[in-house]
């Protein structure tokens, strides 16, 4: 997406500056700014899943985007992080009100990127853009929980957010578990590592065993023949 900077007045721009420095210096809580020098009108952040949803523990990146109305026309949300949720479409894109009807110039960016993380505590499933998701939501809660708990775990922990031109902060928010975003690893069932251990030992000993029975029966082999040898003298 091109750069609005050089479609909006500049008295615009010295308020969005002001706001994004004001965001930056003192962010909402649970919520990173990245401001960027270049390009003022695309502002990327990073949004710690809430505790008590299936989000928790989970870094979720978005951007947003302010078109060359701004503030008339209010900006686009996206996550840039794959996330299961009734109001994020497939490619990113976020449903709520405040980016639509309810936008008011005097709103400003905090208003907006606060709305948003109180979407990840109280989705909309009657304005879905993933329709999959909103079903899930009214109608199996579990497994609605489920699904966004997996997509979290894969794609917002472990360092696997998406971070197109974020740039990287190893003490962003909560630090994920060892091995958070590897389901495989997370599968493995307590005992499971002594158990395969033994099972290697085992294999070992067989190994060790099968060895031991090769070398004596060459042994043995040899034996024979070289008494073969004698008779024949």
């Amino acid at each position: 997406m091109n750069s609005n900077v050089e479609n909006l007045p500049p008295q615009v721009l010295r308020l969005v500056y002001k706001e994004v420095s004001d965001l930056a210096a003192d962010p909402p809580e649970g919520i990173k700014i990245y401001p960027s020098d270049e390009d003022i009108t695309e502002l990327h952040t990073a949004i710690e899943g809430p505790e008590g949803t299936p989000f928790a523990g989970g870094i979720f990146r978005m951007r947003l985007v302010l078109g060359k109305d701004f503030p008339a026309v209010p900006p686009k949300g996206y996550f840039l992080t794959k996330i299961f949720h009734p109001n994020v479409g497939h490619k990113g894109e976020i449903c709520v009100n405040v980016l639509k009807r309810d936008w008011k110039a005097e709103l400003g960016l905090r208003h907006v990127l606060l709305t948003i993380k109180c979407l990840l505590i109280h989705p909309n499933p009657e304005s879905a853009l993933n329709e999959e998701a909103g079903r899930l939501l009214l109608e199996d809660y579990a497994e609605y929980a489920y699904r966004a708990r997996l997509l979290t775990e894969i794609h917002a922990m472990g360092g696997h957010g998406g971070t197109s031109g974020v740039p990287q902060d190893p003490s962003d928010g909560p630090q994920p578990k060892k091995h958070a975003g590897d389901p495989t690893k997370r599968l493995v069932a307590p005992g499971a590592a002594s158990v395969a251990a033994l099972g290697n030992g085992a294999n070992g000993a067989t190994t060790t065993s099968s060895n031991a029975s090769s070398s004596t029966s060459a042994a043995g082999k040899k034996k024979a023949d070289k008494k073969r040898a004698l008779r024949r003298l």
